[in-house]
């Protein structure tokens, strides 16, 4: 019988047992080696403190088994007799095995790395890591795939030029999709702005509060959250308040116009001694500026050392207070608004006022110093 003779083949059964014995070694020294070396690699990270070898020790201990395994079994049937169309299905196991082990390895690499970014303390646009992250790893298992179908046979270059027209007419149709998610990656790479960043771009101001694939979402400062288009955004001449190390005050007051000379020399030097005693601030210069409408007008700069704009207004207050103070000592006055009119020739209109007798009129207009008219 055919089957008894199968059977009873000692050549045959010499042969699986090679295959079994050089299978399960390899397959056991392999997966031991992995062990020792991901060991070796997490005991030089928690010496030297390097990445490097943190990356190298998960990106050994992910490795698929089931991959391991078909690898060990590939090594085995070649320790054993094959006819050529099994050597030739075996070439191409080899490669299979070997590309989709390397995917495996390069997508693990690219979460680990996006994950890094995520907890290394550094305020990061979470959206923009995780889209990147999506598009490297969609680009290397696309290559894997294609790189199996070439070693298959099969023809790619209609597969790839089919995949390019499909992707032009993609990007055409979601092209206002597509614009603001790369405004979403370039706001994550450049970082012109963060969360937690104020800014203020034509009537908006407020604090950037998330930042989306599509969206950026800012709360405003009267409350309300404000959702604005990335590509809009980045469109945007933006004012990052947040990234301020000082900021330059500039105010002007006013005296009246009959304070003698030298007391007006006497207002720049209080003012410079007055912003000298605050440590918050460093005065710059205090000018009798110019001779403006009702008054002789000082124009003064300093410069804040902090961003915070709380601070720098109690900082203000504090100055003008001490200026008022100063200058009521001096008995300098501030300027206030001054109108006058003159009344030259010809006579007052007569004005009816209910309840005012007219024989009132003439003493009114003696008062206001008109003339009786001649006619």
């Amino acid at each position: 019988m055919p089957y008894w003779d199968v059977l009873t083949d000692r050549s045959l059964w010499l042969q699986l047992g090679i295959l079994v014995v050089v299978t399960l070694g390899t397959y056991l020294i392999l997966s031991v080696a992995l062990r020792v070396l991901s060991r070796h690699f997490l005991q030089r990270d928690a010496k030297t403190r390097s990445r490097a070898y943190y990356f190298a020790a998960e990106l050994l201990r992910s490795t698929s088994q089931l991959l391991l395994l078909a690898f060990a079994l590939m090594l085995g049937l070649k320790s054993v007799d094959l006819s050529p169309r099994w050597e030739e299905a075996l070439s191409h196991g080899w490669f299979i095995a070997l590309a989709f082990q390397i995917a495996l390895w390069a997508d693990h690499a690219v979460q680990l790395w996006t994950s890094s970014l995520t907890r290394d303390g550094k305020a990061r646009n979470p959206v923009t890591t995780t889209l990147v992250g999506i598009m490297i790893r969609l680009v290397i298992w696309t290559v894997m795939l294609l790189s199996i179908l070439a070693n298959l046979g099969v023809d790619i270059t209609a597969m790839v030029a089919s995949l390019g027209v499909g992707g032009i007419a993609i990007a055409l149709a979601v092209q206002t999709l597509l614009s603001d998610m790369f405004a979403s990656m370039s706001i994550g790479i450049d970082k012109p702005f963060e969360i937690g960043d104020f800014v203020v771009f034509g009537e908006v101001a407020g604090t950037i509060e998330h930042i989306g694939l599509k969206t950026t979402r800012i709360r405003a400062l009267s409350g309300e959250q404000i959702v604005c288009a990335n590509a809009e955004l980045l469109a945007q001449t933006l004012h990052n308040y947040k990234r301020m190390d000082t900021r330059r005050i500039v105010f002007t007051f006013g005296i009246s116009p009959h304070t003698p000379t030298d007391k007006v020399r006497e207002v720049s030097a209080e003012v410079k001694r007055i912003i000298e005693s605050s440590e918050r601030t460093h005065f710059d210069r205090a000018h009798f500026f110019a001779f403006n409408e009702s008054q002789l007008t000082f124009e003064v700069v300093h410069i804040m050392q902090t961003a915070d704009y709380n601070q720098y207004m109690d900082v203000q207050q504090e100055i003008n207070l001490q200026l008022l103070q100063a200058l009521r000592d001096m008995d300098v006055h501030l300027a206030f608004p001054i109108r006058r009119v003159e009344f030259n020739g010809g006579s007052l209109p007569e004005i009816q006022v209910a309840g005012v007798p007219r024989s009132k009129a003439p003493a009114d207009q003696a008062r206001y110093g008109s003339r009786p008219s001649n006619a």
